[in-house]
């Protein structure tokens, strides 16, 4: 019997993938299944996969057709009751499966969260997702600004992702948002355990950390998260103020676009979409978190403009 399916897209990991399978193989718990798809590589990865004996393992190689539609190729393969995702590039601690298994059967949980280390070349930090007793959206609509929205530090019941046809977006950046606020808006029970289970890390000049045309597609992503929680009765205020959070984010994060037009096209794009869909955003709780002058720079759309342009500039001369 097979208790948890876990996920891997795979695109040319070489340089990362043993060590992500050797966290698969080395669980504490064994009834598991890998459902490892490898989206079209040109490096070694699948010499490495391959040489993995486990008959957990199921390997598919597909052209490469993106994140979206390789994580949504995963879970059609899955038989596992309950989801797990991992990124090729992260490991998961040894006894992540067990602990999260046990957790979900003992209190009938949909989904669970769970803490992460953010892994740097020299040093990890924890994260720590703020703890709450069993719950749903209905119940503390609140928990979807402090749950993070990548799909990894999760464990998810396949029966609900079923149930809901909950997929990933696909041909799109940042499409595992969507995903997983569906996951939590359709859960009737949604737990956090106080454990770091995941492994995550942060590769310098990695998609995370440097910014570029496809930045367009966050607002795209925001968007299909509000629509989807239109029908949600007592969702709208918190949903305004994830709008908020994550607008404003990737506001700033526009110091380290590559090219500076299109963080300007972006800033000026993003302050459009707030004024038409949370016209208040002035008035967001978000900014009682920050300090009065980042407050200050990130309400206004020239500030931010400033801001981010000194610093990209700034940035630019120091690289010569």
């Amino acid at each position: 019997m097979v208790d948890i399916s876990i996920i891997v897209p795979v695109y040319n990991a070489e340089k990362y993938i043993k060590k992500c399978m050797d966290s698969l193989v080395k669980q504490s718990k064994k009834e598991l299944e890998f459902i490892i798809v490898n989206d079209g590589s040109t490096d070694h990865s699948e010499k490495i996969i391959q040489s993995y004996q486990d008959a957990r393992i199921k390997y598919f190689k597909n052209k490469n057709q993106g994140i979206g539609k390789t994580r949504n190729f995963g879970i059609e393969q899955a038989c596992g009751k309950y989801l797990m995702f991992l990124d090729s590039d992260d490991y998961l601690e040894q006894d992540a499966c067990e602990l999260l298994y046990e957790r979900c059967e003992r209190d009938n949980l949909d989904v669970l969260v769970c803490n992460f280390y953010k892994v740097f070349q020299d040093h990890k930090e924890e994260v720590i997702i703020p703890s709450f007793s069993n719950t749903s959206l209905k119940e503390q609509p609140e928990i979807l600004l402090s749950i993070n929205l990548a799909p990894w530090n999760k464990i998810y019941r396949r029966d609900l992702i079923e149930q809901h046809h909950i997929r990933f977006v696909e041909n799109l950046k940042y499409e595992d948002a969507p995903f997983v606020a569906e996951s939590l808006l359709k859960a009737k029970n949604i737990g956090s355990i106080n454990t770091v289970s995941y492994d995550y890390v942060i590769h310098e000049n990695s998609e995370t950390t440097v910014r570029d045309q496809k930045v367009f597609d966050i607002i795209k992503i925001v968007d299909k998260i509000r629509v989807m929680s239109k029908q949600e009765v007592g969702l709208k205020k918190v949903v305004d103020e994830l709008t908020v959070q994550i607008i404003m984010n990737y506001n700033i994060q526009q110091r380290c676009q590559k090219d500076w037009q299109v963080g300007k096209q972006f800033i000026q794009e993003s302050f459009a979409y707030l004024e038409k869909e949370v016209s208040h955003y002035k008035r967001s709780s978000y900014f009682k978190k920050r300090s009065f002058l980042k407050a200050f720079i990130e309400k206004h759309k020239i500030w931010t403009l400033l801001y981010c342009y000194l610093y990209w500039r700034c940035k630019k001369c120091l690289a010569k």
